[in-house]
């Protein structure tokens, strides 16, 4: 471990050691750590040189893409590396018959791949082609950037105007994390931290049902995805609006989800399902910060007991969600997040996961949803967008995520799972009933 300030660019901020804290996590369950990849299905194969030239310009002007993340200390900077390795690359087979697997795997494999924190690589990016088939991966450790600022990478690379291209992450701005506590005095920020744990004690009262098989040691990851049609995408998205109104699509999907889970096993130890997610600290629209996390975390928690009334879980969500707004607990986490960031990766990671009441893992699942993708007008390098889905490591338990977003008018789930902690026969029937949950008038 070095002590010395030689080669440092910049310290990580509170909001890169939390998603660090959960990299550490992953790696302590002999896991990969927090990689996260976006997957961008193509209607043909692309312009390969004009994406090289294009990840060449975005190296050149966000050069922290080359950086090693190192411990200097007790704290974690990005520094320089020795040598600058190779950003973009690709895999090929000539096999016709199993295309789709090939894809599939490769991303699996790319995504399970293990490597020293100080050796891998910030951000890749990566085309996977067979004969009718192509992906694009961007592959990415969530200590480099949140999902929102992968998404504006991908917008990034996907404008082809390069004044246009001049506008992301301009102006320069500090870590959103810092410049929102800049705004409080210090009795202000005791008084934010507070009232943050106050909510978390409350959440801890309730513990949280797993449905994983923790008697199992987790060794893989492994995805299943799909993407909706048309027209079920658009029943879905009339049902949100009447359940929880235009702003609720989060916990639309996260209480059918919940309710989904529940099918599978009422019986299962527990009083409640809790899902953490991210509260996005940026402008709408905005394109800037594009490196670094720029989030805080939030909780959904619903207690076993109502989960059998649909109606009166969708009002608990709600008036959940408004009385996070109301207490300003969006904000409240920051403090949180600030004194956290001073703690050992191992105390930092079980205050995150740890029930302070029980001492079992507090999330059920992991849950995230990317929005509405605005990439469906955008040609990327002379072809067409199809699909979009999304990766990430998790740890064990709760050795499941949900994620997803809408793209082309489609809505694409994607479950993230944990094998043997759960099995591809669970997550088929899963999606049944999420389907069946996400549908019901």
């Amino acid at each position: 471990m070095k002590s010395s300030t030689e080669g440092i660019i910049q310290i990580l901020n509170p909001s890169d050691c939390f998603t660090l804290a959960m990299d550490e996590e992953i790696r302590q369950e002999n896991m990969p750590g927090s990689q996260c990849g976006f997957a961008l299905e193509l209607a043909s194969a692309p312009d390969i040189k004009a994406i090289q030239a294009r990840i060449n310009e975005f190296s050149e002007r966000f050069p922290l893409v080359f950086a090693s993340l190192q411990q200097r200390g007790k704290r974690f900077f990005w520094c320089q590396r020795e040598h600058q390795h190779p950003l973009f690359h690709q895999h090929n087979t000539a096999d016709t018959v199993n295309q789709d697997d090939f894809h599939k795997q490769t991303a699996l494999q790319l995504l399970n791949h293990r490597q020293a924190r100080e050796t891998i690589p910030a951000i890749e990016f990566h085309l996977i082609q067979s004969a009718n088939k192509n992906t694009f991966l961007m592959r990415w450790i969530h200590p480099f950037c949140d999902a929102k600022g992968a998404d504006l990478i991908l917008k990034y690379l996907c404008t082809d105007d390069a004044e246009q291209r001049l506008r992301f992450d301009t102006p320069k701005l500090e870590p959103l994390v810092n410049q929102q506590l800049a705004k409080y005095k210090w009795w202000q920020k005791v008084l934010l931290f507070i009232k943050a744990k106050r909510h978390i004690t409350q959440l801890d009262t309730l513990q949280s049902i797993i449905h994983a098989d923790t008697s199992k040691a987790p060794e893989r990851l492994n995805i299943n995805t799909y993407t909706l049609s048309i027209e079920q995408t658009q029943a879905i998205n009339k049902l949100t609006r009447q359940q929880v109104g235009l702003t609720g699509t989060s916990l639309y999907y996260i209480g059918c989800f919940m309710r989904a889970l529940h099918k599978m096993n009422p019986e299962q130890a527990g009083d409640a399902y809790c899902t953490p997610y991210a509260f996005n600290l940026r402008r709408n629209k905005a394109l800037s910060p594009l490196l670094s996390n720029h989030v805080a975390p939030l909780f959904a928690q619903a207690p076993k007991s109502i989960l059998h009334d649909r109606a009166a879980l969708f009002q608990h969500l709600k008036q959940q969600n408004a009385n996070t707004m109301r207490e300003k607990l969006d904000y409240a986490f920051l403090p949180i997040m600030l004194a956290a960031s001073w703690l050992s990766l191992e105390k930092h990671g079980e205050k995150l996961r740890t029930s302070m009441r029980t001492g079992t893992e507090r999330s059920s699942f992991w849950f995230s949803d990317i929005g509405n993708v605005d990439l469906s007008n955008t040609s990327f390098f002379a072809t067409d967008i199809t699909k979009i889905y999304h990766l990430c490591q998790i740890s064990s338990p709760p050795a499941l995520a949900f994620l997803s977003c809408q793209f082309n008018q489609q809505l694409t789930l994607s479950y993230n799972f944990i094998e043997p902690l759960f099995t591809e026969e669970q997550i088929e029937t899963l999606h049944i009933n999420v389907l069946e949950e996400l549908l019901m008038a």
